[in-house]
């Protein structure tokens, strides 16, 4: 269990594809707009959220942005505790070295341990 809390800590919950729906871009805006309010983030790609982070994401059908350009500005917003699903990972066949960026794949208890640290929790 982590003795470490995140009181007033974000935890962006990313549960959906990157194409099909507008909700991984909001998330990610979400995001981005608490850490500029020095909000400390921490991105939990769960489900269909993981396949955000592989390489290569184009733009989606009918013009629909991806989401590569907003993923490459999370650094610059301090925004580097990323976190993906174990489970999401072995679902779709990946492992965390063919991830855009490094995010650290967590368990069933390590997820809940998140959600019960941070008291701030959005889910997209």
């Amino acid at each position: 269990m982590h003795d470490e809390t995140h009181h007033g800590d974000l935890l962006v919950i990313l549960r959906h594809a990157p194409h099909g729906s507008s909700w991984l871009r909001e998330g990610l805006d979400a995001a981005l707009v608490a850490a500029a309010f020095e909000r400390r983030v921490t991105l939990l790609f769960l489900g269909e959220g993981a396949l955000a982070l592989l390489e290569g994401q184009g733009v989606g059908p009918m013009g629909q942005k991806g989401t590569a350009p907003t993923l490459a500005m999370l650094e610059m917003y301090d925004i580097d505790r990323l976190l993906v699903e174990e489970r999401a990972l072995r679902d779709y066949g990946l492992d965390a070295s063919m991830l855009l960026l490094p995010a650290r794949p967590v368990g069933a208890t390590e997820m809940a341990e998140e959600l019960a640290a941070h008291s701030l929790v959005l889910n997209f």
